[in-house]
């Protein structure tokens, strides 16, 4: 048993927090939340995420098995982003691909959710899995939703292609500035994209229209 009054050996590794620090599961997704738009998925390391939640990266393996768990976990818990994407589904469904990309484009001119959301698109590019990993964490909630869960394999692949087409908008404007879309408002973006967006949620729409329509409507 180790004698708590005993200086440990010079070059010794402290094992577990550090003092002063809570260590908590909510201290390393805040810390890998930060550390992933900062520095993109491949960039932020396991260990350097550790030292800026202040715990040993043995306890951040404790509650995430690998990094793309951690990142999974810290968009869902610590992110408003999948939460907004999801409440875009409810409403009139003729209006679906509108709110859809109004809520996704006014994601970007948040004070506090477009840097993320810089930092997060910046992993799509750079990273071999980190496409996949962004798509899943912006859209994954949209595909939670009963309606949405429910729907035939057509409507899913329509909010893939939704994703994928918002997420391209968002690059192209917010991350490459190119002068094509940085010249038009978020309003005119979403006048041009709304209809390709409903579109690809049409499956969707047809869904909910069909069950509008069936017996006890």
């Amino acid at each position: 048993m180790t004698d708590p009054d005993v200086d440990p050996p010079k070059g010794a590794r402290p094992v577990g927090r550090r003092a002063g620090e809570s260590g908590t599961r909510e201290d390393i997704l805040d810390a890998a939340l930060t550390l992933f738009a900062e520095r993109g998925f491949d960039g932020a390391s396991m260990r350097a995420i550790a030292d800026a939640a202040g715990v040993d990266p043995a306890l951040i393996r404790h509650f995430f098995t690998d990094k793309p768990s951690l990142f999974a976990a810290a968009m869902a818990a610590h992110s408003e982003i999948p939460q907004r994407m999801a409440e875009a589904v409810s409403g009139d469904p003729g209006q679906l691909g509108r709110r859809v990309a109004e809520a996704y484009l006014t994601l970007w001119d948040d004070a506090e959710l477009g840097p993320v959301l810089q930092g997060l698109v910046r992993s799509a590019v750079t990273s071999e899995h980190g496409g996949e990993l962004v798509a899943e964490a912006l859209f994954s909630q949209m595909s939670k939703v009963p309606e949405v869960a429910a729907a035939p394999p057509e409507a899913t692949r329509g909010v893939a292609l939704a994703g994928a087409h918002l997420m391209g908008v968002a690059l192209a404007r917010n991350v490459l500035g190119l002068s094509a879309f940085t010249g038009m408002s978020r309003e005119e973006l979403v006048e041009a994209v709304a209809p390709s967006i409903q579109r690809y949620l049409s499956p969707l729409v047809e869904r909910r229209a069909s069950n509008d329509d069936g017996p006890g409507a």
